[in-house]
């Protein structure tokens, strides 16, 4: 029989595939009756044959995908299967429809001033009650509708369809902005900067310094769509810490007599003057509005620094966030705090700043940050130490011309995110079918990420002169001058996303797969063959493609809902509500977070582009040596981990833990509360903290956050702190 190739609406042609006509019927089917009994399958079958042979006799080479939705309707209709044809019709005419709608800007701008719950909440982080944001979204939204017309239609297809994700249309390719960066702050300090009409020199007091960090900070938000860093914070702002310290000693040697207490003064002195511009740029990041609508999402990394300087820094930066912030000393949701660990300096108790790391744990107990990096398996899975751009986009080590390393000063320009549940429920179970499929759907997120890279290069230095003129990307270009020297040669990164090895796995292997090693081989293998693509498109156009495992903060709900509407109900998938992020261990289950780090630990080599793990602990204020038993034992086997622990607070009752997950939010289990005002719920949206009560989250993500299990009980917190002291 004749090879038909059919042709897509976007242009592609595909093989055809004559099982895709009788899911397609099946899936008719069971929006119409609650279970499909075997005799009406082989009824289905007959008419998905004479589909066929109906195709075959009138096509020989090629045929577009609208005569094959014909045929289709029209041989219902001469069976007599007059229900589902109209099912068939009226879902085919919904796709179109919804199609039509994407780029549609007045029927988007109206699902925006109806509040849509996927539109306003799509980002946690974005207050849909105020003017600025209800400006930004509604700019995001005609964004959206005239970005899906400029990428490639079958991108844009794709996208729609939910086969991929094309992250953050609201910016990105209307505007050539890139996405998340390392801001190179160390040179812009040493050698000024210009914001506006203002010369900035170089800060003469730790104040200053942190005063022009944060003004930064709102203008590199401004200028780009995601994430930026501070990185080893501590060793760049020990040097003006110590200009403040030796102000004080001139003074204590005018006024002070004794050598001994002049040092001490000044000491004294210069710590508060640290505490105090530590503390004010925690609340300078919390008030700044970028142009977004949103505060800046923003990381400091620190931990790493030897001197006294930098250690009064960190510890500055973790006793601010353990007051909290405001009279009732609530939470600070940024900036994030990234703590790093390094055997030597301060992870043993005979290390000169193991104290730092027992406040660092205090922190987290009490807090939930300071995350963790791991100083050698990070170098190990990255090629060099930074802190992530935002929450968890690494770059990977490079080198200048003059071999010098480089890490600040780089970006990301995007992301393109797979959707692997929909390939494996698409395969039927079928693994050849899976790995030709995955293989088809690389080649479309191949041709987005492309784009995105040639997108951005058509930016000109003066549409973001703080990134690519004043020093926040490192290399100070001229007007003139391409953009394209800060990306080229494998400088920046472009990012291709993965959700739900967990889902595929249980499509193959039902959902108790974590224990079973062919399974985990099977979820090992996808992330391999991404990072072989990506590694082959790298070298094919000069870029670091990177496999990254996407914190899906909505996008655990986009697929789910969408694969909801093509598959049904399936358990263990769509049934959850949510899609499970990245490699992550099952939420709903239970592992010690001994055995859940060392089930994820093997993927990170895999998508070293991006990644962070997780482990849920009770209430563990008391008992930190639970938590370091955790972080030691992850030492030598994961770059990154993060800490997740009941921090919730009622100011009616004064109940301190875990608020009860409802349908509509979260409230006090002591007396009922959920007002915002009089509560303080933190949560751990994906990379970053939310505040889900005060901003709420999309429902996938909610039912996500609902669903997480302790990884451990109290017994376990005793063992391990028996552990941890023997």
């Amino acid at each position: 029989m004749t090879e038909i190739v059919v042709i897509k609406r976007d242009g592609r042609t595909v093989d055809f595939d004559k099982d895709k006509i009788l899911q397609a019927l099946l899936k008719g089917e069971q929006t119409l009756t609650d279970s499909i009994s075997t005799d009406r399958i082989k009824q289905l079958t007959k008419i998905m044959e004479k589909v066929n042979q109906e195709i075959y006799s009138r096509f020989s080479k090629d045929i577009k995908i609208y005569e094959i939705q014909n045929i289709v309707e029209h041989m219902l209709i001469e069976e007599q299967e007059m229900e589902l044809a109209e099912e068939y019709i009226q879902y085919r005419a919904k796709r179109d429809l919804e199609r039509v709608r994407a780029t549609d800007i007045n029927y988007t701008i109206q699902k925006l001033l109806k509040k849509d719950n996927t539109v306003v909440n799509e980002n946690a982080n974005k207050d849909s009650e105020v003017f600025n944001t209800q400006r930004d979204l509604t700019a995001g939204t005609v964004a959206k509708a005239m970005g899906l017309k400029m990428i490639p239609e079958h991108v844009s297809n794709a996208h729609l369809k939910g086969d991929i994700h094309y992250h953050d249309l609201d910016y990105h390719p209307y505007s050539p902005m890139t996405n998340c960066c390392l801001i190179d702050f160390k040179g812009m300090f040493k050698n000024g900067f210009k914001i506006g009409n203002a010369d900035v020199a170089s800060p003469r007091s730790i104040q200053t310094a942190t005063a022009q960090m944060a003004q930064i900070i709102a203008n590199v938000a401004s200028s780009q769509y995601g994430g930026c860093s501070a990185n080893r914070v501590d060793e760049v702002l020990a040097p003006y810490a110590q200009i403040n310290y030796e102000k004080h000693m001139k003074d204590a040697k005018e006024w002070i007599d004794g050598e001994e207490k002049q040092l001490a003064y000044a000491k004294k002195k210069t710590e508060k003057d640290i505490y105090d511009a530590m503390q004010s740029l925690e609340y300078e990041i919390n008030t700044l509005y970028s142009s977004q609508g949103q505060t800046p999402f923003t990381t400091l990394g620190f931990g790493l620094g030897e001197g006294w300087f930098e250690k009064k820094i960190q510890e500055a930066i973790l006793n601010v966030r353990i007051k909290g912030i405001g009279k009732e000393e609530r939470t600070a949701i940024f900036p994030k705090l990234v703590f790093s660990l390094k055997k030597g300096l301060n992870l043993n108790p005979e290390d000169p700043n193991y104290d730092v790391k027992e406040l660092a744990l205090k922190c987290a107990t009490k807090r939930m940050y300071p995350d963790i990096l791991n100083y050698d398996k990070l170098v190990e899975l990255t090629g060099s130490f930074k802190v992530p751009m935002g929450c968890r986009s690494f770059l990977q080590g490079w080198t200048d011309e003059s071999g010098q390393e480089v890490n600040d000063g780089r970006m990301n320009l995007g992301v393109v995110t797979l959707n692997l549940p929909r390939i494996a429920m698409e395969s039927g179970g079928n693994l050849e079918v899976f790995w030709k499929l995955l293989g088809e759907r690389l080649d479309i997120c191949k041709d987005a990420l492309v784009f995105r890279v040639e997108r951005v290069k058509e930016a000109k230095p003066a549409n973001a002169p703080i990134l690519y003129m004043h020093g926040a990307f490192g290399e100070r270009l001229q007007r003139e001058d391409s953009v394209d020297e800060l990306f080229k040669n494998k400088r920046a990164t472009v990012s291709l996303g993965y959700i739900g090895l967990y889902e595929v796995a249980s499509v193959f292997y039902g959902g108790e797969w974590e224990t079973n090693p062919e399974a985990k081989e099977f979820t090992l293998n996808i992330v391999k063959t991404l990072k072989e693509n990506t590694d082959a498109w790298g070298n094919e156009f000069g870029y670091h493609f990177s496999v990254y495992s996407t914190p899906s903060e909505s996008l655990t709900d986009r697929f789910c809902r969408l694969d909801t509407e093509k598959f049904g109900i399936v358990e263990n998938i769509t049934d959850k509500q949510y899609y499970t992020n990245s490699f992550h261990y099952d939420v709903r289950k239970n592992p010690t977070p001994f055995e859940k780090l060392d089930f994820e630990k093997d993927y990170p080599k895999y998508c070293s582009g991006g990644f962070i793990h997780y482990c849920e602990y009770p209430v563990i204020r008391q008992n930190p040596k639970a938590l370091e038993a955790v972080w030691d034992y992850a030492y030598d086997k994961i770059g990154y981990l993060g800490t997740n622990t009941p921090i919730d607070h009622c100011y009616k009752c004064d109940y301190d833990g875990d608020f009860t997950p409802t349908a509509k939010g979260f409230e006090c289990p002591s007396c009922g509360n959920t007002d915002a005002k009089t509560c303080d719920v933190v949560k751990r949206t994906c990379g970053y903290l939310g505040n889900p009560q005060a901003r709420p989250m999309v429902h996938g993500r909610h039912k996500e956050i609902s669903s997480r299990v302790k990884h451990m009980n109290l017994n376990d917190e005793r063992t391990i702190t028996k552990q941890s002291n023997n």
